[in-house]
């Protein structure tokens, strides 16, 4: 999972989050991933349009967004 945050991280691109929020919820979010320091993830949440902090210890899956941009062009 830390993979996936840390191209997204370096690639500048956005992922798609399957997350555990602080009432125990399970909801997916659209990210553009800014920070990651520990345990704590900094993010632009498209859903909420703000910088969110996310605990990487509450995520459950995470993916690119748009997979056609991960893709290796040749």
């Amino acid at each position: 999972m830390n993979g996936v945050l840390k191209r997204a991280l370096e690639a500048k691109q956005p992922v798609q989050l399957i997350y555990l929020d602080a009432s125990s919820k399970i909801t997916q979010r659209k990210v553009l991933p800014l920070e990651l320091e520990g345990k704590m993830l900094r993010a632009h949440c498209f859903l909420r349009n703000q910088t969110r902090l996310f605990n990487t210890d509450n995520i459950l899956s995470v993916f690119p967004a748009d997979k056609k941009r991960w893709q290796k062009s040749g």
